[in-house]
Protein backbone atom coordinates (compact mmCIF):
# COMPACT_ATOMS: atom_id res chain seq x y z
CA UNK A 1 0.00 0.00 0.00
CA UNK A 2 1.13 3.53 -0.75
CA UNK A 3 1.79 5.73 2.25
CA UNK A 4 2.76 9.37 2.22
CA UNK A 5 4.60 11.48 4.73
CA UNK A 6 2.97 14.75 3.67
CA UNK A 7 -0.75 14.40 4.01
CA UNK A 8 -3.12 11.51 4.43
CA UNK A 9 -2.85 8.30 2.45
CA UNK A 10 -5.60 6.91 0.26
CA UNK A 11 -7.62 4.10 1.74
CA UNK A 12 -6.87 0.56 0.59
CA UNK A 13 -10.22 0.50 -1.25
CA UNK A 14 -9.39 3.68 -3.16
CA UNK A 15 -5.93 2.33 -3.99
CA UNK A 16 -7.42 -0.92 -5.31
CA UNK A 17 -9.89 1.00 -7.49
CA UNK A 18 -7.08 3.23 -8.76
CA UNK A 19 -4.93 0.22 -9.62
CA UNK A 20 -7.79 -1.37 -11.56
CA UNK A 21 -8.46 1.86 -13.45
CA UNK A 22 -4.81 2.38 -14.37
CA UNK A 23 -4.54 -1.20 -15.69
CA UNK A 24 -7.44 -0.74 -18.13
CA UNK A 25 -5.93 0.03 -21.55
CA UNK A 26 -9.04 -0.77 -23.61
CA UNK A 27 -10.50 2.72 -23.28
CA UNK A 28 -7.10 4.24 -24.11
CA UNK A 29 -6.89 2.25 -27.34
CA UNK A 30 -10.46 3.23 -28.27
CA UNK A 31 -9.71 6.90 -27.65
CA UNK A 32 -6.54 6.76 -29.74
CA UNK A 33 -8.47 5.26 -32.63
CA UNK A 34 -11.25 7.85 -32.27
CA UNK A 35 -8.70 10.68 -32.44
CA UNK A 36 -7.01 9.11 -35.47
CA UNK A 37 -10.39 9.11 -37.23
CA UNK A 38 -11.05 12.73 -36.26
CA UNK A 39 -7.60 13.88 -37.38
CA UNK A 40 -7.93 12.06 -40.68
CA UNK A 41 -11.39 13.46 -41.42
CA UNK A 42 -10.57 17.05 -40.44
CA UNK A 43 -7.22 16.93 -42.25
CA UNK A 44 -8.84 15.79 -45.50
CA UNK A 45 -11.29 18.71 -45.35
CA UNK A 46 -8.97 21.50 -44.22
CA UNK A 47 -5.54 20.66 -45.59
CA UNK A 48 -6.35 21.66 -49.19
CA UNK A 49 -7.05 25.23 -47.98
CA UNK A 50 -5.14 25.54 -44.68
CA UNK A 51 -1.84 23.90 -43.73
CA UNK A 52 -2.68 21.25 -41.13
CA UNK A 53 -0.08 19.06 -39.44
CA UNK A 54 -1.30 16.05 -37.51
CA UNK A 55 0.54 15.83 -34.19
CA UNK A 56 1.85 12.49 -32.92
CA UNK A 57 -0.17 12.74 -29.69
CA UNK A 58 -2.72 15.41 -28.81
CA UNK A 59 -6.34 16.35 -29.18
CA UNK A 60 -5.37 19.79 -30.47
CA UNK A 61 -4.67 20.87 -34.02
CA UNK A 62 -2.53 23.96 -34.63
CA UNK A 63 -3.59 25.58 -37.87
CA UNK A 64 -1.91 28.48 -39.66
CA UNK A 65 -4.46 31.21 -40.32
CA UNK A 66 -4.87 33.18 -43.56
CA UNK A 67 -5.44 36.39 -41.52
CA UNK A 68 -4.52 37.36 -37.96
CA UNK A 69 -5.30 34.62 -35.47
CA UNK A 70 -7.59 36.86 -33.42
CA UNK A 71 -9.57 38.06 -36.46
CA UNK A 72 -9.85 34.50 -37.75
CA UNK A 73 -11.16 33.25 -34.39
CA UNK A 74 -13.67 36.11 -34.24
CA UNK A 75 -14.86 35.39 -37.78
CA UNK A 76 -15.36 31.69 -37.05
CA UNK A 77 -17.33 32.48 -33.92
CA UNK A 78 -19.46 35.26 -35.43
CA UNK A 79 -20.24 33.58 -38.75
CA UNK A 80 -19.95 29.85 -38.13
CA UNK A 81 -20.53 29.50 -34.36
CA UNK A 82 -17.18 27.74 -33.93
CA UNK A 83 -14.81 28.45 -31.07
CA UNK A 84 -11.06 28.21 -31.58
CA UNK A 85 -8.32 29.79 -29.51
CA UNK A 86 -5.98 32.35 -31.08
CA UNK A 87 -2.43 31.07 -30.76
CA UNK A 88 -1.12 34.45 -29.71
CA UNK A 89 -3.19 34.13 -26.51
CA UNK A 90 -1.16 31.09 -25.48
CA UNK A 91 2.32 32.57 -25.47
CA UNK A 92 4.17 35.76 -24.80
CA UNK A 93 6.67 37.42 -27.07
CA UNK A 94 10.01 35.66 -27.26
CA UNK A 95 12.81 37.68 -28.83
CA UNK A 96 10.20 40.13 -30.07
CA UNK A 97 7.90 37.57 -31.71
CA UNK A 98 4.93 35.57 -30.47
CA UNK A 99 5.29 31.93 -31.65
CA UNK A 100 1.50 31.45 -31.63
CA UNK A 101 0.84 34.46 -33.84
CA UNK A 102 -1.28 33.64 -36.88
CA UNK A 103 -2.15 30.15 -35.63
CA UNK A 104 -5.30 28.90 -33.95
CA UNK A 105 -5.68 25.93 -31.66
CA UNK A 106 -8.57 23.62 -32.48
CA UNK A 107 -9.69 20.99 -29.99
CA UNK A 108 -11.00 17.80 -31.58
CA UNK A 109 -12.87 16.72 -28.46
CA UNK A 110 -16.38 16.55 -29.93
CA UNK A 111 -17.76 13.46 -31.63
CA UNK A 112 -16.54 12.64 -35.15
CA UNK A 113 -19.63 13.98 -36.93
CA UNK A 114 -19.37 17.31 -35.07
CA UNK A 115 -15.67 17.60 -35.93
CA UNK A 116 -16.48 17.00 -39.60
CA UNK A 117 -19.25 19.60 -39.56
CA UNK A 118 -16.96 22.11 -37.85
CA UNK A 119 -14.22 21.49 -40.42
CA UNK A 120 -16.70 22.05 -43.24
CA UNK A 121 -17.81 25.32 -41.64
CA UNK A 122 -14.19 26.42 -41.21
CA UNK A 123 -13.56 25.63 -44.87
CA UNK A 124 -16.59 27.73 -45.82
CA UNK A 125 -15.31 30.63 -43.70
CA UNK A 126 -11.85 30.46 -45.29
CA UNK A 127 -13.32 30.39 -48.78
CA UNK A 128 -15.33 33.54 -48.00
CA UNK A 129 -12.22 35.55 -47.11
Amino acid sequence: LFRTYHGCAMSATTQAASTAAWKDETHVQKNREAYREKYSAVHSILNPILPVNIPPASFYLWVKTPVSDEKFAQKLYAEQHISVLPGSYLSRKINGANPGKDFVRMALVAELDECIEAAQRIKEAVQSL
